[in-house]
C-alpha cells in the first residue's frame, strides 16, 4: 500500500507539476537584424535568455534592406527589426509596419585585410585606393541593393573621388571586381579569410570582431562624423523600395543604426523587455565589447510613439 502511494505521488508530479518545479510556458521572440549586428545580438540573446527562463530568441541575419522586404513583401512574422541604417526603417516600415524608430549605435567604413593580402606591408590611409586599383589586387564589397554597408561603400568611393580631387577614382573603384559583391557585409569575411580577395570594404566593428587588420579612412570618407552630414549627403544611390519594382533614393549620411518593434509583433511585451535590456548599461557594455559604439543617449524622431519603458533612454537632440 505504501509503495502504491509513492507511485501515485510521483505520477501526480509528472502530469500536473507543483510548486517551484512548475514549467513556465515557453515564449518565442523573433528578431530580424543586420549582419553586422550578429556578434552583439548573439551576446544579447545569451544574456537575455539566461535571465528569462522559457524565452527563446529566434534571430535572422540578413542585409537590412532584405530584412525590411521580409516584412513588407513576404509578410513574415517579426517582433523586432534592428537595421544597420535607421533610414531603412524610416523609409520602408514607417508608418505601415511600425510607428517609431530608435537610433542606438554608430560605426564607420574601413578597408579590412590580412597580413597575407597583397601589398599589406605598404597600404595606408593615404594610398589605399591606389592599392585597391592595382590589377593584381582583388577587393570585395557588399551589394548596395541588399545591405547598407553596400551602399555605404559606394558613398565612400564617391566621397573619395571628391576628397582626392579625381572623379576617376570613384569610377574605377565602383567598376572593379564587381563579381566579388555579396548580399551582406559579414559574407565578405569568408572571402578574405580564404584568400579569395585581398581587401574588403567593411564596418570597423566587424573587422574588430573577426580580428582583421584594417585601414581607417579620412573622416571625410568613412561616414563616421555627424558634423559632416551635409558633406556626406552630397552623394546618393537608388535601391529597390518596399514595393516590387519601386526605387528609393538614399543619400549619404552619418552611420547610425536603428531599431523598432513591429506594430503587429507576435510578442510585443517581450520585445519591449528585450529592447529595454539592449539599451541598458549592460546592453551598451555588450556593444562596446563587440567593437561597436552605442549612441549615448539614444535618439528618435518619433519619441512620442515610443513605449513608455524605453523613453528613459531617449535624449533630447537635433534630428540626425
Amino acid at each position: 500500500m505504501k509503495r502504491l502511494t509513492i507511485y501515485l505521488v510521483i505520477a501526480s508530479l509528472l502530469f500536473t507539476g507543483c510548486g517551484k518545479g512548475k514549467k513556465v510556458k515557453d515564449q518565442n521572440l523573433i528578431i530580424f537584424h543586420a549582419g553586422s549586428l550578429s556578434v552583439p545580438v548573439k551576446k544579447l540573446t545569451e544574456e537575455f535568455e539566461r535571465a528569462n527562463r522559457g524565452v527563446k530568441i529566434l534571430s535572422e541575419s540578413a542585409g537590412s534592406l532584405v530584412c525590411a522586404r521580409k516584412i513588407t513583401e513576404l509578410n513574415k512574422p517579426c517582433d523586432i527589426m534592428l537595421s544597420a541604417d535607421y533610414y531603412v526603417i524610416d523609409k520602408m516600415l514607417i508608418p505601415s509596419y511600425s510607428t517609431w524608430n530608435i537610433k542606438f549605435a554608430t560605426n564607420e567604413i574601413v578597408i579590412a585585410y590580412l597580413n597575407g593580402s597583397k601589398y599589406s606591408e605598404i597600404i595606408n590611409s593615404s594610398n589605399w585606393y591606389k592599392i585597391l586599383l592595382r590589377p593584381d589586387v582583388i577587393f570585395g564589397r557588399a551589394d548596395p541593393n541588399s545591405d547598407p554597408c553596400g551602399y555605404r561603400s559606394v558613398f565612400a568611393a564617391s566621397l573619395a573621388g571628391d576628397y582626392y580631387g579625381r572623379q576617376s577614382i570613384t569610377d574605377s573603384l565602383l567598376s572593379k571586381d564587381r563579381n566579388y559583391m555579396r548580399p551582406k557585409e559579414v559574407d565578405l569575411v569568408a572571402l578574405l579569410q580564404t584568400n579569395v580577395v585581398d581587401y574588403i570594404f567593411q564596418y570597423k566593428s566587424v573587422a574588430i570582431q573577426h580580428n582583421l587588420k584594417y585601414i581607417e579612412l579620412p573622416r571625410e570618407i568613412n561616414l563616421s562624423d555627424i558634423r559632416l552630414k551635409k558633406k556626406y549627403a552630397t552623394v546618393s544611390v537608388l535601391v529597390p523600395g518596399s514595393d516590387p519594382g519601386s526605387q528609393v533614393r538614399i543619400d549619404g549620411d552619418f552611420i547610425c543604426y536603428g531599431g523598432t518593434i513591429l506594430t503587429n509583433a507576435p510578442n510585443r511585451q517581450l520585445a519591449i523587455r528585450f529592447l529595454d535590456f539592449m539599451l541598458s548599461s549592460k546592453g551598451k557594455d555588450i556593444f562596446m565589447s563587440s567593437g561597436q559604439n552605442p549612441l549615448i543617449p539614444a535618439l528618435s524622431d518619433q519619441a512620442e510613439s515610443i513605449p513608455e519603458p524605453l523613453v528613459r533612454y531617449i535624449g533630447k537632440a537635433e534630428k540626425l
